[in-house]
């Protein structure tokens, strides 16, 4: 290349990188940097209260043979069981409607009228109070079958992580290039094929992502469960009345005995840790290449 065709350099522009910031410019860089990091701080604050308090009080007294008692005898292993047993049966009904109501948005619904009607009361469900949950459920199985029972309480978390996965999973899906559905195409794949051999394996880590964190979210909820499992102090079926961690420490916190008021505290710290191994899970999962 000739001299005369070479870019030319503005030695201004030059000067003006490679100086350093003006006095004005470095105060305001490192102003707004403290301000971000003090507010981030504040918004944790309340975080790492909650947890500090937490394992302060129960954790002196969380003992191992806890974890095999039941609750009649200041243990809360039937209360861990009732939990993942109602988690599991609303998870057998929440994802694979939400999953299959997220790829209906995503591939098949497209602008429809349909897929405008579904996404429109799937987004109006992720907004609906737990309680009112509670009570829908309670319509639905213990005013019909005149029994409170786990069954009851998982269909209710159910509902609670139905519109999570279903709308998360819509959105995960949206992320996956249309070059790979092209791809799939040209191969010959029709668009059944393409969906579920290239579609949704290429979204899966964020679709377990969401499911993981619906699941996080009902493991917590105490409204339905008290509308529909009511609560137990022994082992119990399904189909009857169920423990759980949420209701156990709504149930006892006013107790005044002593050892009834550590038993809420170390049951506090099994159900936070419950809920962070599960938020823990989905970033790990979040983070998996396929």
């Amino acid at each position: 290349m000739s001299a005369s065709k070479r870019p030319q350099i503005d030695l201004s522009v030059a000067r003006e990188i490679c100086n350093p910031l003006s006095a004005e410019r470095f105060v305001f860089q490192y102003g707004m940097s403290a301000i971000a990091f003090f507010l981030t701080f504040v918004a944790l604050l309340p975080l790492f209260s909650l947890v500090w308090v937490i394992l302060r009080r129960g954790f002196s007294n969380l003992e191992p043979q806890m974890f095999v008692k039941q609750v009649i005898d200041f243990g809360f292993a039937n209360a861990i069981v009732g939990t993942i047993t109602m988690v599991g049966i609303g998870a057998l009904f929440s994802i694979p409607f939400g999953v299959i109501t997220g790829i209906f948005l995503s591939e098949f619904g497209g602008k429809s009228t349909v897929a405008r009607v579904v996404r429109f009361i799937t987004t109006i469900l992720t907004g609906v109070p737990s309680i009112v949950v509670g009570v829908f459920a309670y319509g639905v199985f213990v005013a019909t079958t005149k029994q409170f029972s786990g069954i009851a309480g998982g269909f209710a978390l159910g509902v609670i992580m139905l519109p999570i996965i279903a709308l998360t999973t819509e959105e995960v899906l949206k992320l996956v290039p249309n070059s790979l559905r092209l791809a799939s195409a040209a191969l010959g794949g029709n668009r059944f094929q393409t969906t579920f051999r290239v579609v949704v394996a290429a979204g899966l880590p964020g679709i377990t992502t969401a499911t993981l964190l619906a699941i996080a979210r009902a493991s917590g909820e105490t409204a339905p469960l008290i509308f529909t499992s009511l609560f137990s102090n022994f082992w119990s079926w399904p189909n009857k009345e169920t423990a759980s961690l949420p209701v156990l420490i709504y149930r006892f916190y006013e107790d005044d005995r002593p050892e009834v008021f550590q038993l809420v505290w170390t049951t506090s710290i099994v159900l936070v840790g419950l809920v962070f191994l599960l938020s823990l899970l989905s970033r790990l999962i979040t983070r998996k290449k396929i």
